[in-house]
């Protein structure tokens, strides 16, 4: 299903829809593993104290705490972060409570490059900075597949509007 279907145009179509990549939540991950393998820990060594019930609620609340805050909200964040390239714009969506977005519509676009280090090469991933008629160029971080975002929003920008090839989406990766 493409995202968002309820705000593309009548002839306009998703080419490209991708979330961050992945390795943003490997902090998120390392974090959760440790927290939990910390609580276990603690938990058997006070097991044989009578105060062990008041420690495990303690452990848990705290854990519980962690986790929320350090491993739910990131993937929560990762989930509602939008990055969408359609025959007519570009859209990014983020946030939970508080949503913020951005539409750049194809005929704006001056030039797409793409960046990415060692790292992001070895993920597979790297930043889109697309830079329009505004002031400053945009810079889209932790794209996946960003060499292949790149040529396909390249061509969405310079395709002749009066071709009728659009029939399907070509190609949406999530």
């Amino acid at each position: 299903m493409a995202y968002p279907d309820d705000l593309l145009g009548d002839d306009e179509y998703v080419v490209v829809h991708k979330h961050p990549h992945w390795k943003i939540l490997v902090f998120p991950v390392v974090v959760f593993l440790l927290t939990v393998g910390v609580c276990v820990y603690l938990a058997a060594l006070v097991q044989d104290f009578s105060w062990r019930s008041i420690a495990w609620i303690a452990l848990a609340v705290l854990g519980g705490v962690v986790i929320i805050w350090f491993t739910l909200v990131p993937l929560v964040r990762w989930r509602t972060t939008h990055f969408v390239v359609t025959t007519q714009r570009v859209m990014a969506r983020e946030g939970v409570l508080t949503r913020t977005g951005i539409d750049i519509p194809m005929s704006r676009i001056n030039s797409v490059r793409f960046q990415h280090g060692l790292i992001d090469r070895v993920f597979g991933c790297g930043t889109l900075v697309v830079e329009s008629a505004s002031d400053e160029p945009l810079e889209f971080d932790d794209i996946p597949q960003v060499e292949r975002v790149h040529s396909l929003l390249y061509r969405e920008v310079n395709a002749d509007p009066d071709d009728d090839y659009y029939p399907q989406p070509r190609w949406e990766g999530r």
